[in-house]
């Protein structure tokens, strides 16, 4: 991985060498870069459980979670859902947003959705989708 420039122009280079770089190559660059001795390496593994842990532990259920029980990869809908927010930051304009829109949001059968979930804030959307 290039080494950023403290300069603009520097800077921009190094951006432009790192786009559209493999994702699995980049990540063997970074975590190579970060020369962690196998004691680093299991107490980061043994913090990141814990916090993992801790988060389960004490974790009340959030609108998204919510909205992902409703709607899950099982679902055609919740398949859709997720084109939709990956695909939606790199929509370019309003127009091809709204095309994006109504091609993924059109052909999902809402309606076997309405009134199925717990929380009011869910059912509500599945009414407005």
């Amino acid at each position: 991985m290039p080494t950023p420039s403290s300069d603009l122009a520097g800077i921009r280079a190094t951006i432009r060498s790192l786009t559209n770089r493999d994702e699995a190559q980049s990540l063997d660059t970074m975590v190579a870069s970060l020369d962690l001795n196998p004691a680093q390496r299991a107490a980061i593994a043994d913090e990141a459980a814990e916090i993992v842990r801790d988060i389960r532990a004490n974790h009340d259920t959030g609108i998204m979670e919510k909205f992902l029980a409703q709607y899950g990869l099982n679902t055609d809908e919740g398949v859709a859902l997720m084109c939709l927010a990956e695909a939606y930051l790199r929509t370019p304009d309003a127009e091809t947003l709204d095309a994006l829109i109504s091609d993924k949001i059109g052909a999902g059968d809402w309606a076997r959705h309405l009134g199925q979930a717990r929380s009011s804030l869910v059912n509500a959307s599945t009414w407005a989708l």
